[in-house]
């Protein structure tokens, strides 16, 4: 049998590790840091909105498919800060959970983010967040 193009092996390999979001899976997963783990819970061409001071709602920032999400969790996972999910629900086809994060320095960002969910994975997701200034 010929080997597999390597983008297309590679597509392969990330499909097998996706998993089926949850309230606690995603609870662990951001307390944990975990960006690989947050990155398994979107679809392939998932959409993330993030509305803050710098990107106001008629300027989200937008960030399309699950590649360059995980970039952006990966990033913040990185950094020094714990991370508290403090209330997660769920209904057909949506999640919602609150978050409340702390810098070192003691900084606070607080966000609360709303999912759409489509054959357990994560579809869309809109972020709001205020943080200490």
């Amino acid at each position: 049998m010929p080997a597999l193009p390597r983008d297309h092996s590679r597509e392969v390999r990330m499909q097998t590790r996706l998993q089926a979001v949850s309230g606690p899976a995603l609870k662990s997963a951001i307390e944990q840091r975990n960006g690989s783990a947050l990155a398994s819970f979107y679809a392939p061409d998932a959409i993330l909105r993030i509305m803050d001071r710098n990107n106001p709602p008629s300027r989200p920032r937008e960030i399309h498919g699950r590649a360059a999400i995980a970039a952006f969790w990966d990033d913040i996972c990185s950094r020094a800060m714990t991370h508290a999910v403090d209330t997660t629900l769920a209904d057909d086809g949506r999640m919602a959970f609150t978050q409340a994060c702390s810098y070192p320095d003691g900084t606070r960002v607080f966000c609360i983010s709303v999912m759409e969910t489509r054959e357990g994975q994560i579809s869309q997701q809109t972020i709001v967040q205020t943080w200490d200034e």
